[in-house]
């Protein structure tokens, strides 16, 4: 689904050409338009790492998560910077839930005037990044948090708007993290001005908060207020648990949807500066926090919520069943001199498990719910695709040499 991304390991650590192998086309057949990658301040991820993920049109954005008692130069950052720009890094998240204690020293939260403090650490990071190309994210706060998050969002917006160089203010983005909580995905909805008598540290029990999916209604206002502008926003954590009674893998598709900008009968549409949103966690050791919460075990196996997610993708456009001729049709290109062998061997193990009608015409692609279509754009154009969709048909391209092929369609 188009503006949905996810959250990969939430380590630097798997970040070489078999975790690639591995994940990239978890990614693809999931639809990722985006993946947030932890990264560290010592080294720099792998060029071919970022490179790949570009090429496959997904888009890398890089969270540092600071410390902000123990701050690298910057100097140093700015060499990442720049690195990360020449391979087309675009995104860089800096620090994660300034809000809370654990980022500090008990001694310097402590003190007053919290979020100018915070600030004498993220702007000359924030103008550094954008000084090389960058567009800086505001980080995450943990919502509610020990320092309550719209308190400390208000402080920091008020000191970015005095402090800030004018290209700052241009380029900033936020980003707030957006747990169900055991919520509805209707929680807070409307803001602050819906909820008025929810107040920092004590929301009444007739009334709603910023803690749930809507969170960025509430961020939004106050950008606003604070700089007259809404800036844009990209929603992260979004992730368990449900409330008693509820399916969770149904929230969570509901809140791709509503992400992707499609309308879930009873929700109403999240604020179009909401540019994308991130599900915790692709994958994850079970032994881990996230383990609860990844879509894939530690070997790349599949939870339910991805079957439940594919299976719901494939039907977003719906037809009635006498519409479609086939179920699944595997699109295979042609050549003057016929039909290469190798893309038959290929896709062997492919069509023993999914049993697809196999054909290279698109007219009769056009009549089937799924089309698996093989080969780049030499073979099918995007307007051929174009084609495939408006006529209801859920699309995927699979492209690349016989060892990448293979592996794209084993992740399906």
């Amino acid at each position: 689904m188009e503006k949905v991304g996810f959250h990969y390991w939430l380590d630097s650590d798997h970040y070489s050409e078999k975790d690639l192998n591995l994940w990239l086309p978890r990614l693809k057949s999931l639809g990722a338009s985006w993946v947030v990658l932890p990264a560290p301040t010592c080294r720099a991820i792998p060029e071919h790492f970022i490179t790949t993920l570009k090429r496959e049109k997904i888009t890398p954005v890089l969270h540092f998560q600071l410390n902000s008692e123990k701050l690298p130069a910057v100097e140093e950052m700015m060499l990442l910077f720049e690195t990360y720009q020449k391979w087309g890094v675009k995104y860089t998240i800096l620090f994660d839930r300034p809000n809370m204690q654990e980022n500090w020293g008990s001694e310097s939260w402590a003190q007053s005037d919290l979020t100018e403090r915070f600030l004498d650490g993220f702007l000359p990071l924030a103008e550094a990044a954008v000084m090389v190309g960058l567009v800086p994210v505001f980080p995450p706060l943990e919502p509610g948090g020990d320092y309550w998050d719209t308190i400390f969002l208000r402080g920091s917006l008020d000191g970015i708007k005095r402090r800030a160089s004018a290209p700052l203010l241009e380029r900033l983005i936020l980003s707030a993290y957006a747990p169900l909580n055991e919520n509805p995905l209707s929680w807070g909805g409307g803001g602050p001005e819906s909820w008025p008598e929810a107040q920092p540290y004590s929301t009444p029990e007739s009334s709603e908060d910023q803690r749930g999916f809507r969170i960025a209604e509430w961020y939004l206002i106050l950008s606003e207020a604070i700089l007259e502008k809404k800036l844009p926003l990209l929603l992260l954590g979004v992730s368990g648990p449900a409330a008693e009674g509820q399916d969770l893998n149904q929230l969570l598709l509901d809140g791709a949807k509503l992400i992707s900008r499609q309308e879930v009968e009873g929700l109403d549409p999240l604020p179009e500066q909401v540019i994308g949103g991130a599900f915790l966690v692709l994958a994850a050791e079970e032994s881990c926090c996230a383990g609860k919460h990844s879509w894939y075990q530690e070997d790349g196996t599949p939870k339910p919520i991805v079957n439940h997610f594919l299976n719901a993708e494939a039907k977003t456009v719906e037809k009635s069943p006498e519409e479609f001729r086939f179920s699944h049709y595997l699109l295979l290109p042609t050549f003057e001199w016929g039909i290469a062998d190798w893309h038959l061997n290929v896709t062997r193990g492919f069509i023993k498990r999914h049993q697809p009608t196999i054909g290279f015409s698109l007219n009769e692609a056009v009549q089937a719910d799924q089309v698996t279509v093989l080969g780049g754009e030499e073979h099918f154009s995007e307007d051929d695709l174009s084609l495939l969709r408006n006529q209801g048909c859920m699309v995927r391209r699979i492209d690349g040499d016989g060892t990448k092929i293979a592996s794209l369609l084993a992740a399906i």
